[in-house]
């Protein structure tokens, strides 16, 4: 049932394989053997990608069901005394507010039982692995509208700041006026403080040229530096050695930048996720919008 659920899931033999750790022959060969069992086609397979058949789509939420469950008897016979399992954690660039490798340096060596998993990708993402059962706990940033199957631990909310070169001066005149006529360097869509941006010129009725989109906070300090564009950041970014000497004026508006841990919603999660939450809180006191 895990091996079927994997390759639903990552609809592809050759990724679900790696994330089981297991062969992409000896998967094939599990699946097989399920179909065979079960007299039925439960997989679409074709060039690109495999997705489930009618049965399969059944079986998917039947099997996701029972494997919640088993992961919680396994959880619920645990030995008390130590926390052990897998901690799956996904972190983006939390701009200097949380940072995930001190954290999990500390956890390993709190938990040394544990085995660690670090994903690292755009809050987007995160919250859409975490809804789907993939990640236990994430660190995500931006807006962080919640929507279903995830709850989120609020830490912190900044407000956004532009950013320029030093001989680019925006906090003259009418500022929004002129950001509409700027080019702009941003992360790409998905990303937190791209998403707060985006926002925030949606609610002036601005539409920017966003010129230049990288994946990393200091590629974008750098081309500011450089006069390639203007950039809309969380404040904590201003902190950061590699901002010195930018300008730098508050964004109008009341758009704000939060960073906070997601959850599965509804499920208890493991000892080794609430031995997280607990180091994290002891770290930065978080709001649970539940309690």
């Amino acid at each position: 049932m895990r091996h079927f659920a994997a390759v639903c899931e990552e609809q592809h033999f050759t990724r679900a394989a790696e994330y089981l750790g297991i062969t992409q022959s000896g998967l094939s060969a599990s699946i097989r053997a399920l179909e065979r069992d079960l007299d039925a086609q439960l997989l679409l397979r074709t060039t690109r990608r495999v997705t489930p058949t009618p049965t399969g789509r059944l079986l998917l939420a039947e099997a996701q069901r029972i494997l919640a469950a088993a992961d919680g008897l396994r959880e619920l016979v645990a030995d008390d005394q130590s926390v052990r399992g897998t901690l799956s954690l996904g972190t983006e660039q939390c701009m200097g507010v949380v940072e995930a490798v001190p954290l999990l340096h500390r956890y390993r060596a709190l938990h040394p039982e544990v085995t660690l998993n670090l994903q690292q990708e755009a809050t987007g993402e995160l919250l859409a692995q975490v809804r789907a059962g993939r990640l236990d706990a994430a660190l995500v940033a931006g807006t962080l509208r919640e929507g279903a199957g995830v709850r989120v631990l609020r830490i912190t909310e900044e407000p956004m700041m532009l950013l320029s070169a030093p001989d680019h001066p925006l906090d003259s005149g009418d500022v929004l006026a002129r950001l509409a006529h700027e080019e702009y360097v941003d992360l790409h869509p998905g990303w937190g403080a791209r998403d707060c941006a985006d926002r925030a010129f949606a609610d002036f009725g601005i539409t920017r040229r966003v010129a230049l989109q990288v994946n990393d906070v200091y590629t974008l300090l750098d081309l500011v530096h450089r006069g390639m564009g203007v950039a809309v950041v969380p404040r904590p970014v201003l902190d950061k050695p590699q901002a010195g000497g930018l300008r730098s004026t508050a964004l109008p508006g009341g758009t704000r930048w939060a960073v906070g841990l997601a959850l599965p919603g509804g499920t208890r999660p493991s000892a080794a996720t609430r031995a997280f939450v607990e180091l994290l809180r002891a770290e930065h006191p978080m709001h649970d919008p539940d309690s």
